[in-house]
């Protein structure tokens, strides 16, 4: 069967009795181009397995079963089990695991279902839960690398560089990994068409994280946020309505400008290793408080 064909699609899930869940965020995919050059960006081959989240009917798992060693898909929807079931019956490296994906212990089910492999992620992520999904995959600290197929306009912002389209998360995503957006994937490519573009972003993830701040990963964060929390204002009024309570706006200028920047700066312009400086000139006042 051909798993992006629209027709056999339509008379798949007619079978079966199924209808899209606008909560989960269905959208299945109906070129065939598609998933081929999403399974083939990610780089799998026999020595790795495959962790994909939300298959669908399995166009994107059955090219990764042709190139992985294994592949183990996490389905939320259980009325998507007996459909591939049915559709991934000839792969014999194919693993289905019912579940909530946030709601597994990631490192655990890798260990488990992929043990012996290079770990990778693939998938086409529900667009509503990208950011807490890529967060978790992250966090879970045991894959090569990451490629997902996420809205346009989130990729971008993911892989951009310091200024508007840059946020917080742009800064964990890139102190964690190296992202880079390779295609975009039309809205027609799709049933039903979602109402934005999708685009395919690649992350391997980094050795070892992208700077080194001596204050510590946490308070290094805790400065990335407060930098974004209010975006419209100088980097040193945002950063007064986290740290004021230790330290004083003199005091906070004074960090800024230790740092090689514009007292007017705003958060969006620092690179990460100008995060990395700032969040160590605001640790060290405060400890010599």
């Amino acid at each position: 069967m051909n798993l992006c064909d629209r027709s056999a699609i339509e008379a798949l899930l007619r079978r079966h009795g199924f209808r899209f869940s606008k909560s989960l965020g269905q959208n299945f995919l109906i070129e065939d181009w598609v998933p081929r050059q999403i399974a083939g960006a990610c780089g799998a081959d026999a020595s790795c397995g495959v962790l994909e989240i939300g298959p669908g009917i399995g166009p994107l798992t059955y090219e990764l079963c042709q190139r992985a060693g294994r592949v183990a898909a996490v389905e939320l929807d259980t009325a998507l089990l007996p459909i591939l079931s049915e559709t991934m019956a000839g792969c014999e490296n194919f693993r289905l695991v019912p579940g909530d994906i946030l709601q597994l212990n990631i490192p655990a089910l890798a260990a488990e279902e992929l043990g012996g492999l290079r770990p990778l992620v693939c998938a086409n992520l529900p667009y509503h839960i990208t950011t807490p999904i890529l967060t978790a995959l992250v966090e879970a600290g045991c894959f090569e690398s990451i490629t997902v197929m996420i809205q346009k306009e989130v990729a971008e912002r993911i892989a951009a560089a310091p200024g508007p389209e840059y946020g917080a998360f742009s800064v964990f995503m890139q102190y964690h990994t190296e992202p880079r957006v390779l295609f975009e994937v039309p809205r027609e490519c799709f049933l039903p068409a979602p109402k934005v573009t999708s685009a395919v972003l690649h992350c391997p993830v980094r050795p070892a994280p992208a700077v080194s701040p001596r204050c510590g990963e946490a308070f290094f964060f805790r400065t990335v946020r407060a930098a974004f929390a209010q975006r419209r204002k100088t980097l040193i009024n945002s950063l007064s309505s986290a740290f004021g309570d230790r330290l004083d706006k003199g005091e906070l200028r004074e960090a800024v400008i230790s740092c090689g920047l514009p007292e007017t700066v705003r958060g969006e312009r620092l690179g990460l290793a100008e995060f990395a400086a700032l969040s160590d000139a605001l640790a060290d006042r405060i400890s010599g408080e």
